[in-house]
């Protein structure tokens, strides 16, 4: 613990020197952010503005911005006025947190969610994040729990009401493995939760029938429920099932949704290969298509991780959902980045896990 207490207390004064807020340095751009946190706390959906009730955007991170100033020009330049943010270069000092709020808001760009990498994390190949993916390797845990922590409250002041990462590998067979990461899961979910913020996991690593089970035996541990960032690309890339058939079984926690495309590897053990949307394998036809015979309304954010024309993919992924996104339901939503935030909790809350 004073191990995990010296390093918050770092992380703080690094924080100080690069800019960051204190709780004694008023902003405009941070009071705003209040408004956005009482929607969360009220349940409130802010991020429905057109008529089919679902917010499209950007993940930041895909459009590789050098400065928060860059970011919204790019996020203009596709044609789009949300994005999913990446908190842990704001997190660590590499952006300014008054700096970023500024200019998304000068720029009219919501932030519909935020993202946490987990340290030490190698896509080198399937087998090293196999070994180093999410909250799996023991050495990264301390590390991860302090960044979580210090997310949290980043998120809470921003107003974000819900965080995506990825949890690792979870096994199917129950085992000393498997009771470790979920442990650890529940942690993160109780850490994100005591600020006010929910968590969904992106989909991916496991087929949908063990990411529900896994998510349920959560559910028996007590605490926040915790969301499905649902990504039909990562299932294509990881081999781990249809995409489309995987809306069907995991409709219940879905709470926001990657645009991105994929195609299967011809090489076993292999990645897949990711590609601009509409050239993969996922039917957005059909995939819109699953999300409105399950009721599914939830934003969806434009990811693009690879490939040197990023501003042109993600231009024209914006426009091939535009064409089809009259399909998602007009109804009120089951689950929403917004509302996500005020799910029921169980009646009894496990103890906290740090």
């Amino acid at each position: 613990m004073n191990a995990e207490r010296a390093a918050e207390s770092s992380e703080r004064g690094s924080a100080t020197n690069s800019g960051l807020p204190s709780m004694s340095e008023p902003s405009r751009a941070l009071q705003e952010s209040k408004t956005a946190k009482k929607s969360c706390e009220e349940g409130e959906d802010a991020s429905v503005k057109n008529h089919h009730g679902t917010e499209f955007g950007v993940c930041s991170w895909s459009l590789r911005p050098t400065s928060p100033r860059d970011l919204a020009a790019k996020v203009a330049t596709v044609g789009v006025n949300a994005v999913q943010l990446a908190l842990d270069p704001i997190r660590t000092g590499l952006w300014g947190e008054i700096e970023t709020v500024q200019a998304l808001r000068t720029a009219g760009i919501e932030i519909i969610s935020g993202m946490m990498a987990m340290a030490g994390e190698d896509y080198s190949s399937l087998e090293t994040i196999r070994k180093t993916g999410g909250v799996f390797p023991d050495e990264m845990w301390g590390a991860n729990i302090i960044a979580a922590r210090a997310n949290a409250r980043l998120a809470r002041r921003l107003g974000i009401c819900m965080v995506t990462f990825h949890a690792g590998f979870i096994p199917h067979e129950e085992g000393d493995e498997r009771a470790e990461l979920l442990d650890r899961l529940r942690s993160l979910a109780d850490v994100f939760d005591d600020c006010g913020v929910r968590v969904a996991l992106e989909t991916g690593q496991e087929n949908a029938e063990t990411l529900l089970d896994a998510l349920r035996e959560l559910d028996r541990m007590g605490g926040a429920q915790i969301g499905i960032n649902f990504d039909p690309a990562n299932m294509i890339l990881y081999g781990m099932g249809d995409p489309i058939e995987a809306v069907g079984t995991l409709a219940d926690r879905i709470v926001q949704i990657h645009i991105k495309d994929a195609r299967p590897t011809t090489k076993h053990g292999t990645w897949g290969t990711e590609v601009a949307v509409g050239s993969g394998t996922v039917d957005w036809s059909m995939f819109f298509d699953a999300l409105a015979k399950h009721a599914v309304r939830c934003d969806c954010l434009i990811e693009r991780e690879s490939g040197e024309r990023r501003e042109a993919d993600i231009t024209t992924a914006r426009k091939l959902i535009e064409k089809i996104a009259w399909k998602m339901p007009t109804a009120k939503p089951r689950r929403s980045a917004r509302a996500a935030a005020t799910s029921v909790r169980t009646t009894t809350r496990a103890g906290k896990r740090r």
